[in-house]
């Protein structure tokens, strides 16, 4: 016997279509484009957005509509009730599984980049990495994806407590600004003679990164771009998800 979905409303469905368009848009828009954005003809979407209005999960000012104060409050409770840093730790055994690498998690603290979650890779060889170890902006793959995402002053501070010369700044802030390009960041050595080190970053809806992902193996294993094409996309996606469960949904410049 074939279980049968769960009967839902479709009218809700259908108004939530508006909700997810203005999330994806991360902006007040028309309700012409509002419409356009949802699928939808403007006379249909506009009955919708009238009780959307009037529940407080849309709000109109000056001719286009934007997320209303209900809709505020959904989002601030969603987050009191997960935890990012236990989230973002959910996928590392499959990561490690699937990339056939070590994997870890790390999070921005106050002396910078802290590995906090690590799994072994599944293989023979081992890359040691220790929890708790702060890892260098310059030199390591995760201190510069989580560098190039940080705010200016705050990275600059960092980046010369750890020795960051003024001779070199304009070499480190182009290295970065390559890093946020590509968006992730590739390290042959840093950690150990003969590793490398692959990351990408998780990063809030302002951009700014939080946590990231870093798969750490031999160097010959990282060496391909197939390889570490596969690698990344792994990353990438697992850091997508845990994202959009915390709402993190990145707006469009």
């Amino acid at each position: 016997m074939i279980d049968k979905a769960p009967r839902g409303v479709q009218s809700i469905e259908v108004g939530g279509q508006l909700l997810q368009a203005l999330l994806r848009a991360g902006r007040p828009l028309a309700l012409k484009d509002l419409a356009a954005a949802a699928g939808m003809v403007p006379a249909k979407a506009h009955p919708y957005l009238v009780s959307f209005g009037r529940l407080g999960l849309v709000s109109a000012e000056a001719g286009r509509y934007g997320l209303g104060p209900m809709a505020m409050q959904l989002g601030l409770i969603s987050l009191q009730q997960h935890d990012p840093v236990r989230l973002a730790s959910e996928p590392l055994e499959a990561l490690a599984q699937a990339s056939a690498c070590t994997v870890a998690l790390a999070v921005w603290g106050q002396l910078g980049p802290t590995v906090v979650r690590v799994v072994e890779a599944p293989s023979p060889v081992h890359v040691s990495l220790r929890h708790g170890t702060v890892l260098n902006l310059a030199q390591t793959a995760t201190g510069r994806v989580m560098a190039a995402f940080r705010p200016v002053a705050e990275v600059d501070a960092l980046w010369r407590a750890q020795g960051g010369r003024r001779s070199g700044h304009a070499a480190w802030r182009a290295q970065l600004s390559e890093v946020a390009a590509a968006g992730h960041a590739l390290s042959d050595e840093a950690l150990l003679p003969g590793v490398a080190a692959l990351a990408v970053a998780g990063r809030d809806a302002a951009g700014c990164a939080q946590w990231a992902y870093v798969a750490v193996a031999p160097r010959q294993q990282l060496q391909g771009k197939a390889r570490r094409a596969s690698v990344l996309a792994l990353l990438d996606e697992a850091a997508q998800q845990v994202c959009a469960r915390l709402g993190w949904i990145r707006l469009r410049p």
